[in-house]
């Protein structure tokens, strides 16, 4: 457990390193609303690429029964909160998992909602924001 001011707690200090160690372009698994509000806080998003955040997309089965995600909804508020105006990018099965293991770092969150998994690709801060 991280107890520094302005650190969400539930960034653990590997967590961190591995967020301050990311490069631009760099990418980042994980899977839980809580976390992602808390990485928002650290992790700008990356505003030169399409999607920034991508999820799995339903196989076709789920398609077919119109199968509802709802923590996609949960996944984009926060997004939004965060200052980005674009969707979830939604991959095929198994390029999701290929994208996965090309990630920088993986967090094993425990999520356990249906499609919960979600990609993130860190952007640059602005030198303006810098301090």
């Amino acid at each position: 457990m991280v107890v520094l001011r302005g650190i969400p707690s539930v960034l653990s200090p590997e967590l961190l390193y591995a967020l301050a160690k990311m490069g631009h372009g760099d990418e980042l698994g994980l899977g839980i609303p809580r976390l992602l509000e808390a990485v928002l806080k650290l992790l700008p998003l990356d505003t030169y690429v399409p999607f920034p955040a991508a999820v799995m997309d339903l196989v076709d089965s789920d398609k077919q029964r119109c199968l509802a995600v709802p923590v996609w909804g949960t996944y984009e508020q926060l997004l939004r909160q965060a200052g980005s105006q674009v969707s979830l990018e939604k991959v095929e099965r198994f390029a999701f998992y290929e994208r996965a293991k090309k990630a920088y770092a993986v967090v094993a969150t425990g999520e356990t909602a249906l499609y919960g998994n979600l990609i993130l690709k860190k952007g640059v801060i602005p030198a303006e924001q810098l301090q």
